[in-house]
């Protein structure tokens, strides 16, 4: 049976939490808030309480990295401080709703930028479907890439990353030096609600700032490719998550200096309208096109981690035992990532960015509280030497905060919530089946062997 090997440094950990973390989120999410919230002040306080929320976890989440190192996350996780069934109805989750829907919304989002910036190129036939078939067609290029190993994928991926960010960083700095705009835009916008409906409101926008925020966690994701993670995992998931809170806020006020709330409410390509309202008219088309290039760096990350979670759950015997298995050259878990990319293109086929949107943040909610919660049950037993800071504020103000988003955004929208619950529910079965399975056939091979004491992996680097 061959083995994921550690070969990744701080360097591409942290690259691929950047790059997982700034999707399709933050380009489309800001114009929906405005028309919720009618306060920018408020839409820029949220986005600042999202990032807050998203640092606590990634403080949490490093002490449970450092702990228990193997590819999974909340899968491994969960597993070995609570139970397996809820380690694998987080990874039943993460099959259908951690990965492979916010992959086909990146894609679907970078062929709607692609196609704001090249009219042209999906005025030859039906707009919509060509649009789907380019984001299909992204998802393969990259899927390709990252079979051919995780050495080849990570130089793209720091390659994509970089890119990415020094594009944003260079659009907000001239659009500030440069660009036409008023800081006046902060004091319109409607009257904030008050009362339990402004309360349900601002909980929904949250979760919504929290999807734009999700993959702050990523770089535990594959936690047996990470060199020295004791060291390089916690400061991957806070290097990564900081850089991404400023950027996110600085694109934000960018947004509001250069566009009135009247205008951006509503609006799905906020950066588009943002560069048009900045520099006139032309820049939209190149601003859309470097904002597709920024997302196909996201689009790299998720082809990387969800592959992970399904491998980590099959090499437990908890999934197909076909997805455990990693290629004899590559060392990568290469029929998981076909498997992803499959799902994928179903779902770009089968829906829209706005449909999942909700659907996904409710569900992407839900576990990283449990795994939190983990970190508690840890200290009990601890099977690492690193603690992490601001122990126990950080877990108590991630817990508390992120159940009262859930609460709120059920209270305001019930059918997309409870169809979220439906689907982790639905994983209760297929646990059961697969757990009696199991049971009556060995392990998958190696999946014993390999984990001591506390759940941590022993495997040792290859390099």
């Amino acid at each position: 049976m061959h083995e994921l090997s550690r070969r990744l440094r701080l360097f591409p950990a942290t690259n691929i939490v950047v790059a997982n973390m700034i999707g399709a989120g933050i380009f489309t999410t800001s114009g929906l808030l405005l028309r919720e919230l009618g306060s920018p002040v408020l839409m820029t306080g949220l986005w600042v309480g999202g990032g807050v929320l998203a640092l606590c976890g990634a403080l949490c989440y490093g002490e449970l990295g450092a702990a228990i190192p193997r590819a999974g996350g909340e899968y491994v996780y969960l597993s070995k401080l609570f139970h397996p069934l809820l380690g694998f109805l987080t990874g039943w989750v993460s099959f259908f709703v951690g990965f492979s829907a916010p992959l086909a919304a990146s894609s679907l989002g970078f062929s709607e930028y692609l196609g704001r910036a090249s009219p042209g190129l999906i005025e030859w036939g039906d707009p919509e479907l060509i649009k789907k078939a380019l984001a299909i067609v992204v998802i393969l290029a990259l899927t390709l890439v990252h079979l051919r190993g995780v050495e080849l994928g990570a130089r793209v991926q720091n390659w994509l990353t970089v890119g990415k960010v020094v594009l944003i960083a260079a659009l907000v700095v001239v659009g500030f030096s440069l660009g036409r705009g008023d800081f006046g835009n902060f004091g319109q916008g409607a009257e904030v609600q008050r009362g339990v409906e402004g309360w349900k409101t601002a909980g929904l926008s949250l979760m919504w700032i929290m999807f734009a925020y999700s993959g702050w966690n990523a770089s535990a994701y594959i936690g047996s490719e990470i060199r020295d993670p004791e060291r390089n995992l916690p400061r991957s998931l806070l290097l990564g998550t900081g850089v991404v809170m400023i950027l996110y806020l600085s694109l934000n006020v960018l947004f509001v200096y250069a566009v009135t709330p009247q205008e951006m409410s509503g609006v799905i390509a906020v950066g588009g309208l943002t560069a048009a309202r900045l520099f006139g008219g032309p820049a939209d088309a190149a601003i859309s096109l470097l904002i597709a290039f920024a997302l196909l760096s996201s689009i790299s990350a998720l082809i990387i981690l969800g592959p992970r979670v399904y491998y980590a759950m099959a090499k437990d015997g908890y999934f197909f035992k076909a997805l455990s298995d990693v290629h004899p050259v590559f060392r990568v878990p290469s029929k998981s990532i076909v498997l992803q990319f499959l799902i994928a293109a179903v779902m770009v086929m089968s829906g829209t960015f706005d449909q999942i949107l909700t659907y996904m943040g409710f569900c992407l909610g839900i576990f990283p509280i449990v795994a939190v919660i983990g970190v508690f049950k840890l200290r009990k037993n601890p099977s690492s030497s690193y603690r992490m800071p601001l122990y126990p504020i950080a877990p108590l103000v991630f817990v508390a905060a992120s159940l009262l988003i859930l609460v709120l955004a059920y209270l305001e929208r019930p059918v997309e919530s409870s169809i979220a619950l439906v689907t982790v529910g639905l994983g209760v079965p297929v646990y059961i089946i697969f757990s009696r399975s199991r049971q009556e056939g060995p392990l998958a091979e190696g999946a014993r062997d390999r984990v001591g004491p506390g759940g941590i992996d022993r495997e040792k680097p290859t390099v």
